[in-house]
């Protein structure tokens, strides 16, 4: 680990204890021995686990490819979403064994939808509709070209783009919703959440290093576990979070985002195993913030993009910009406020904006470039970014 972001990440952790605890408390926290690595063993065997979420991403991979298969029923699409266990849904084996899926994680935070049924029954059911129009609208039409009002085929350099009659892109939409209704919710708002670290006895058995039955981690090593691997589980390639945080990196505005999210990670779980409960949270808060940036940063990259793109007419480059522009857009909704358990925009606040977008004929067709400006002013507005920083 790069000694200066330890010292910083330290620091902030200490900023914490002298803010919320008196000196002497402070002096008696543990030290945090933090690895290089998020590599961290108890009896000479790893105690990190994170299967399930290595599963949930080849699942959500695997969707992703089928959904942009012509052949596929919605029925056949709708059943890998929301796999049941034994069913043949995808070509991985193991992945049809499996008694996880998709749906039942997407919005199913602690600290965002315990108590709210209502939205995440919305959340999820709308998901379901991008899946169903994939194949009632997009699918008869896949080798005919679109035209406003008229769903089909578009070309964007040497890619052929597929869209509704209102020029949306649904995998594109359904891919990076995801981002934020399943992976960006169960990792700040669910496993990082104290509401689900400290659980039970959790915070007790920790303490004493009482393991799981049967396993080599704690309870709380395995929720702090099961968030890293939302993020950096992939068992091939990346995950679809952990891709869109190394291309936020990229933008030299935020070159560190990665570094800093990353860091975080392994001084929280070292901090874990150290039984200091403060430079933990002050890890988790670190996370919350970034992630809600990258998810921003890239509405916002997208909504712009596709603007030019569509004052030029370049409609196969547009629609694709904009389909992901409004995915992100509508996973602002999982974003985390810094200190809260509110995110940065209610579910009526995204559904306002996909309103405002689609508001003229023919939706994205004729989608208004001072609309696109004034939805992507409010993001940055809310985190406190700039438009041109997050737009490059």
């Amino acid at each position: 680990m790069n000694f200066n972001k330890l010292y910083i990440a330290l620091l902030f952790g200490a900023t914490v204890m002298a803010s919320s605890c008196s000196d002497d408390d402070s002096d008696n926290l543990p030290s945090v021995d933090a690895p290089d690595a998020y590599v961290f063993t108890r009896n000479g065997s790893s105690s990190v686990s994170y299967d399930g979420q290595t599963t949930r991403i080849a699942m959500t991979q695997e969707l992703g490819t089928a959904i942009k298969d012509e052949t596929k029923t919605k029925e056949e699409l709708l059943a890998m979403f929301a796999h049941e266990a034994g069913d043949a849904d995808f070509t991985d084996t193991d992945l049809n064994a499996s008694d996880k899926n998709i749906r039942s994680k997407v919005a199913a935070s602690a600290d965002l939808f315990a108590s709210n049924t209502t939205d995440a029954t919305a959340i999820k059911s709308q998901l379901d509709t991008w899946i169903e129009k994939q194949e009632e609208e997009v699918f008869p039409r896949w080798n005919e070209e679109a035209s406003a009002g008229e769903a089909g085929q578009l070309v964007d350099g040497g890619s052929a783009r597929y869209v509704s009659a209102d020029g949306l892109e649904y995998n594109q939409l359904l891919a990076k919703s995801l981002i934020g209704a399943l992976f960006a919710d169960q990792v700040i708002n669910n496993y990082l959440s104290t509401a689900v670290l400290d659980a039970g006895t959790n915070q007790e058995d920790n303490d004493a290093d009482v393991v799981e039955e049967g396993e080599n981690y704690t309870s709380m090593e395995h929720k702090w576990d099961e968030a890293y691997g939302y993020v950096y589980g992939a068992a091939e390639g990346k995950s679809y979070l952990l891709s869109y945080i190394d291309q936020v990196a990229e933008n030299e505005n935020y070159a560190t985002i990665a570094t800093d999210i990353e860091q975080a990670f392994i001084l929280g779980r070292a901090a874990i195993v150290a039984k200091n409960y403060t430079v933990r949270d002050a890890q988790a808060e670190i996370i919350r913030e970034k992630v809600s940036q990258v998810i921003a940063i890239r509405g916002v990259h997208y909504l712009q993009a596709g603007k030019s793109l569509l004052a030029a007419k370049d409609f196969g480059g547009a629609f694709h910009d904009l389909s992901e522009g409004l995915g992100f857009v509508y996973s602002l909704q999982f974003t985390r406020k810094p200190n809260t358990t509110e995110a940065y925009f209610t579910k009526a606040e995204v559904d306002g904006f996909f309103d405002d977008i689609l508001a003229n004929e023919h939706g994205l067709w004729n989608a208004s470039a001072t609309t696109l400006d004034e939805v992507s002013q409010e993001i940055v507005d809310a985190l406190g970014l700039t438009l041109a920083e997050a737009a490059e």
